[in-house]
């Protein structure tokens, strides 16, 4: 079996990464794409916090992210080998996380804040996707996505947003945006504009992959 094509996917929160992953998903099948998410790479501390410690705890910064986990596991997947991996519960101490099988596949997609930022791994991306979005439509997803979904405050979701969100943004995301091979513009509320993009960059990978 060939080494498989691997490609990043990063984007700052709210930009929307999370809606073109799915959109881009549905263009392949089970067997012909692996998801690797950053997410499951947290190191695990939300459990022991109380609400107002979680508030000031910056998970915006790389050094919250099992990193050479990460990496490690990525280097299986690129071996075609399988992992198994924990899932990030964000934070939630009454969930209990389930265990993920993720098996190798021709297609491989690692996505996350820092991807770009942990250079070992940025060195192994075949393909570099940006998804990026003007910074009050972030906020106003952010928002939407943390108050009803997570249960956070407004005041909460603003001083996250402030202290840690844009800072980590502008810092260990934005400078690496120029190497990227396709920047995505996502302001937009009209799914089929993200579909269509997804599509034809599905096409790409497939006339190289298959």
């Amino acid at each position: 079996m060939n080494k498989p094509y691997i490609v990043g996917i990063a984007g700052g929160s709210g930009s929307g990464k999370t809606f073109f992953l799915k959109c881009f998903l549905k263009h392949f099948s089970n067997n012909e794409v692996a998801l690797v998410s950053q997410d499951d790479y947290y190191f695990p501390v939300g459990h022991t916090m109380t609400a107002e410690e979680n508030k000031l705890y910056n998970f915006d910064l790389p050094d919250t992210i099992d990193h050479t986990h990460f990496e490690n596991d990525i280097e299986a997947l690129l071996n075609n080998q399988s992992i198994n991996k924990l899932e990030y519960t964000f934070n939630n101490p009454n969930a209990k996380p389930k265990t993920l099988e993720i098996k190798s596949a021709p297609i491989l997609i690692v996505e996350g804040l820092f991807i770009l930022h942990f250079r070992k791994i940025a060195d192994m991306l075949d393909l570099k996707v940006f998804i990026d979005a003007d910074e009050d439509v972030a906020l106003q997803r952010r928002l939407k996505r943390d108050l009803i979904e997570r249960g956070y405050s407004n005041d909460d979701v603003h001083y996250k947003w402030i202290n840690h969100v844009v800072p980590a943004y502008k810092e260990y995301l934005l400078p690496y945006k120029n190497e990227c091979h396709k920047v995505v513009i996502n302001n937009g509320h009209v799914a089929e504009d993200i579909i269509s993009v997804t599509e034809e960059i599905a096409k790409e990978i497939r006339a190289k992959v298959f």
